[in-house]
């Protein structure tokens, strides 16, 4: 769903090991790394979007983790030129506009499964720090995932601060 600005209302999803480290996984023929995220569908809250897109994407189910919380408003961020396309419909689409989750995995992580939809969005996963998230993912995208750590880290008892300076 494009709104009337431009921005795909999407989720984004922050797992947590229980140690505080962070699932950070790799594109699928790319060097490219980042947190789950996906589109909400029509008629789809941003809950509902957040498990289906944890299903989709790395095989695990609601019952895997612990929901800790979630940003209060949408975070945005805008595709470099390069990147814009029309989508369907003839709706200009300039970015995303996410809702960032952050979970605990409460279960073993030998559940992940990266291959569980037709079409996998990701070939690699690991278990990092905060800091590795904000300098290895692609640029446009840092300041979202900057101010999504910086809300949603506290609720883990850990402080962000690190991450801002890094």
């Amino acid at each position: 769903m494009i709104d009337t600005e431009g921005y795909r209302s999407n989720v984004g999803i922050i797992l947590c090991h229980p140690d505080g480290r962070l699932f950070w996984a790799r594109r699928i023929g790319e060097n490219a790394w980042q947190f789950p995220q996906g589109g909400i569908q029509h008629n789809e809250s941003p809950k509902q979007a957040l498990y289906r897109e944890l299903e989709e994407e790395i095989g695990l189910k609601a019952g895997d983790v612990e929901l800790l919380g979630c940003t209060r408003d949408w975070l945005r961020y805008q595709l470099p030129p390069h990147m814009l396309r029309q989508h369907n419909r003839g709706n200009r689409f300039i970015g995303q506009k996410q809702i960032w989750f952050l979970l605990k995995l409460t279960t073993s992580e030998g559940r992940v499964c990266l291959n569980t939809s037709a079409e996998p969005e990701f070939d690699h996963w690991r278990w990092v720090s905060p800091e590795v998230t904000v300098k290895e993912v692609i640029e446009f995208k840092r300041a979202v995932y900057l101010r999504a750590l910086e809300e949603l880290m506290p609720m883990l008892n850990r402080s962000p601060l690190s991450i801002a300076h890094s």
